[in-house]
């Protein structure tokens, strides 16, 4: 059970959840809310990246990916504590988990209402389970082509967040657009970190990576746009929304995420960028929570009014 849970990658849950709980709290802000659909957001989101880092753990081990000359904790393949069949069954396993916590998702979301909508909605969880698992599976993996940033952000940012409230609202608002985008260029941001990290052992494993295919010097440009523009679509989004002085709680998320682009700007060594991940992930997960209680001010007010 140990080597399962490591497996896992617990640290990479809070992150993967940041796009449902601001969707689920903008939905909640417009007096909607059901905590089935939220319960089964998360549960599916939660198995989407298991079965990712399953995955990922399975696709780098066969591969010789996963060696001696990576950074960070040693991988279950790579250790020698699961086998390569065990953790094919544990992938095919957690898929049919996943894609029954999505089924019982979709049903709560639309039951007999929106067949067209329960259609469209299964067809993207089939898709994200097997983009899950293609990041690193296969001969054609897209993660070794350098797409891993657009799988995270499409799923982990736009999919994550507007479909869930796309669940509750039963239509598009785009000004949910700009906190999407934010979470979703937070999440290839720890993409992003983790692959400056394995820059070298990438590349002599012929994991073509963003990072590998343009550089470390691009990679770090390339990571002060994301965070940065995180930010500034956030506080877009509050100015756009009327926001009141004491809604910008979220601001406080900042004060780490400006710690974490200070470090990486001193960085001379990537293999040092690990701790990072962790500090990151968790901003990311911090300023979802801080923003979905800065929304929880309007569900205030319509209860005074209704009241």
């Amino acid at each position: 059970m140990k080597h399962w849970i490591e497996a896992a990658r617990l640290r990479t849950l809070p992150l993967s959840v940041s796009g449902i709980i601001v969707g689920s709290f903008y939905a909640m802000s417009q007096a909607m809310f059901n905590w089935n659909i939220v319960f089964f957001a998360l549960l599916t989101t939660l198995g989407l990246q298991i079965l990712s880092n399953f995955a990922n753990d399975y696709g780098d081990g066969i591969k010789g990916t996963d060696n001696d000359d990576r950074v960070g904790p040693k991988r279950a393949i790579q250790k020698g504590v699961i086998t390569p069949f065990e953790m094919r069954r544990a992938m095919v396993f957690t898929s049919l988990i996943t894609l029954l916590f999505a089924v019982l998702l979709i049903y709560f979301a639309f039951k007999e209402s929106y067949l067209l909508y329960s259609f469209i909605f299964l067809f993207l969880g089939i898709l994200a389970i097997a983009s899950a698992i293609r990041y690193t599976v296969g001969n054609r993996a897209y993660g070794y082509r350098g797409y891993g940033d657009v799988f995270v952000f499409i799923f982990f940012g736009l999919v994550s967040t507007f479909g869930v409230y796309f669940m509750f609202s039963k239509e598009i608002d785009w000004l949910l657009l700009l906190p999407a985008m934010a979470i979703g260029f937070l999440s290839v941001g720890v993409l992003n970190l983790n692959n400056m990290r394995d820059e070298e052992s990438d590349k002599k494993a012929g994991k073509n990576t963003i990072v590998v295919q343009k550089g470390v010097a691009w990679a770090k440009k390339y990571h002060y746009f994301l965070i940065f523009s995180a930010m500034a679509l956030v506080v877009v989004f509050a100015i756009l929304n009327n926001f009141h002085f004491d809604q910008y709680l979220f601001l406080a998320a900042f004060f780490p995420l400006t710690s974490h682009l200070l470090t990486v700007s001193r960085n001379r060594d990537t293999k040092l960028l690990d701790p990072e991940l962790k500090k990151l992930a968790l901003s990311t997960f911090f300023l979802a929570v801080l923003l979905a209680l800065s929304l929880i001010y309007f569900v205030s007010d319509l209860l005074v009014n209704y009241i």
